[in-house]
């Protein structure tokens, strides 16, 4: 049986171009039912909520290799943050 689901973090791996908060790759963010730990760009944030959400309760995307792990691109498309989403499960 899989462990819970404890939290989600979103890590950059790439960056192109210059992002306007200054993310580069290696930044963490990480997500709980009680908040936001770290440095996230609005419009990232907005648009990569319905997948943190849905991981953080475990949902399983069936297109998905490994379904504890999706990637995310921003929504800059001429200086795009592409992010790595994945579930934090209990030890």
């Amino acid at each position: 049986m899989e462990k819970k689901v404890k939290a989600v973090t979103a890590k950059v791996i790439s960056v192109k171009g210059t992002c306007g908060l200054g993310h580069k790759a290696g930044d963490v963010v990480t997500f709980t039912e009680t908040g936001v730990d770290g440095k996230i760009c609005i419009h990232a944030l907005y648009s990569m909520m319905p997948a943190v959400f849905a991981m953080l309760y475990d949902v399983k995307f069936p297109w998905l290799q490994n379904p504890d792990i999706k990637t995310h691109p921003c929504t800059d498309a001429a200086n795009p943050v592409v992010f790595e989403i994945a579930k934090v499960r209990e030890a």
